[in-house]
């Protein structure tokens, strides 16, 4: 049996329940399901989840209207099911909160590889964390990063940041001054072997910046490499615990 806590919300009853067959094929034993928006947020309320597959068209509002108000609960990771391909919706699912998406139709199996990339990638980040006495800080001056307690904190207030744009920080920051492809960092952060998606991408340094440069739109931190990809930049004065 699997341990985690997964929410499907989709008004099509036969997407639930073929999801419903294959992750309990698959171990996944703690399965929430809702229809509507207002089941969603009753659940939220009441549940802690760790994965929640996220319908975008419901019968009674805009699952991207969900992302969030989940967000205000938790730190849930979120894969919105939409039949819509556009640039534009792609974009508005990542800023409303999401953290990947699928486009219907799609094999159940797809995202049952996603769940279990997440699971991997929290697995060795929990043993990180417990291997460490000290908490190891990530110290650029104008901001600095937590790895233990998964905190970010610029020009002496803490940041929220959600899951996925921490983790994309916390790969830069282990790696200063390292241009990175598009290919390099959806591999080593989303941790799936699939067809880079630009926007995926672009959409996270785009939420990394508005948090942790002065100005997003001149970078001096998190730079683009104009033809190769972007870097973290840090200079010689500052120090990593």
């Amino acid at each position: 049996m699997v341990n985690l806590n997964i929410l499907l919300v989709d008004d099509e009853r036969s997407i639930v329940s073929m999801m419903e067959t294959v992750l309990k094929k698959e171990g996944y034993k703690n399965i929430k399901t809702a229809q509507t928006v207002k089941q969603t947020l009753e659940l939220i309320e009441t549940h802690p989840f760790d994965f929640i597959i996220l319908d975008v068209m419901l019968p009674d509002g805009s699952g991207f209207d969900l992302g969030p108000k989940i967000r205000e609960k938790g730190n849930a990771y979120i894969l919105y099911l939409t039949a819509r391909t556009t640039d534009f919706d792609v974009l508005t699912g990542f800023a409303m909160g999401g953290d990947d998406y699928v486009t219907k139709p799609f094999n159940p199996l797809e995202i049952v590889a996603r769940i279990k990339a997440v699971q991997r990638r929290n697995a060795v980040s929990s043993s990180n964390t417990e291997s460490k006495l000290q908490p190891f800080i990530y110290d650029f001056g104008y901001f600095q990063v937590n790895e233990v307690t998964k905190e970010l904190k610029v020009n002496g207030k803490v940041i929220n940041c959600p899951a996925l744009v921490f983790r994309l920080l916390v790969y830069l920051c282990k790696h200063p001054n390292h241009v990175f492809t598009k290919s390099d960092l959806f591999e080593a952060v989303w941790g799936i072997d699939h067809i880079v998606d630009d926007n995926t991408i672009m959409v996270h340094i785009r939420r990394l910046r508005e948090r942790i440069e002065p100005d997003p739109s001149n970078p001096q931190f998190l730079v683009t490499v104009r033809g190769l990809g972007y870097k973290l930049v840090m200079e010689e004065s500052h120090e990593i615990h």
